[in-house]
């Protein structure tokens, strides 16, 4: 199917889920300027409510970060910029591709990247890219403080990174192997799994969900008080329905700081 008609099926099929879901609370998609309600979604953590727009099919973590980057990049040259997104979101990669002037892709199983690397052992030389998105990635990696360096090795000098991570408990906690029941997470990042960050990075700026416009639907509505379970047996409970999310932005160091 090509991208034309994926596009119109899209949208009839928003429409119809629209019209069957009339009473449901309405939101905005900010990517795609759906408005209407959201798609609720079952994954095996749990039932999340409000949460995909069926048009684009962003979720709560997408839009989130859409918003977001339109602050971070506000006022820099994008298009003089060489950026890398590591394991790409379909909602997202037309976005960057329009803004960066050299736009490349790189995961170590998807089909259809620029690269095909592993995140511990980046085949770039240093200082090569001005922008690194990886959103939801080091929670899969075993060696992730060793990630985070070679992400840090590969940008420039005032480079940027956003590493964005499930945030699932209060404190992180380390898996002894990966989970498949949570898409091989190797670990439950807590409030502190951003600390991480802090060695290699001259500032780490945090941006959290509930300082944004309510009707973007920014949250993660899930009860999280039935953790653990029989499948997620490490994740411990957390109390409420109503979750924040956070995103990282981390800058690198000038060249005449470092």
């Amino acid at each position: 199917m090509s991208s034309h008609f994926r596009e119109i099926f899209r949208r009839i099929s928003a429409l119809a889920f629209q019209l069957r879901n009339f009473r449901k609370e309405r939101f905005e998609c900010p990517i795609c300027g759906y408005k209407g309600p959201f798609k609720d979604i079952c994954p095996l953590t749990g039932l999340r409510k409000h949460a995909q727009c069926p048009s684009c099919l962003a979720l709560e973590r997408h839009r989130f970060q859409y918003l977001v980057l339109q602050s971070v990049l506000a006022g820099l040259n994008v298009s003089q910029m060489k950026m890398l997104h590591i394991a790409p979101e379909e909602c997202l990669r037309s976005f960057f591709s329009r803004q960066f002037g050299k736009y490349e892709t790189a995961d170590l199983y998807m089909e259809g990247v620029d690269h095909k690397v592993d995140i511990q052992n980046l085949p770039f030389t240093d200082s090569t890219y001005d922008f690194v998105f990886a959103s939801h990635v080091l929670e899969h990696i075993p060696d992730d403080r060793k990630a985070i360096q070679e992400i840090r090795r590969i940008l420039k000098p005032n480079g940027i990174a956003i590493l964005p991570v499930p945030v699932v408990a209060e404190r992180t906690i380390e898996y002894p192997q990966p989970n498949p029941y949570e898409a091989d997470h190797v670990r439950a990042p807590g409030f502190d799994y951003f600390d991480r960050y802090a060695p290699w990075f001259s500032k780490v700026k945090k941006y959290t969900s509930n300082c944004l416009p309510a009707k973007y639907q920014l949250f993660l509505y899930e009860d999280r008080s039935m953790w653990p379970t029989t499948e997620i047996p490490l994740r411990p409970a957390m109390q409420g329905e109503k979750h924040i999310d956070i995103i990282p932005v981390c800058y690198a160091q000038s060249a005449s700081k470092q």
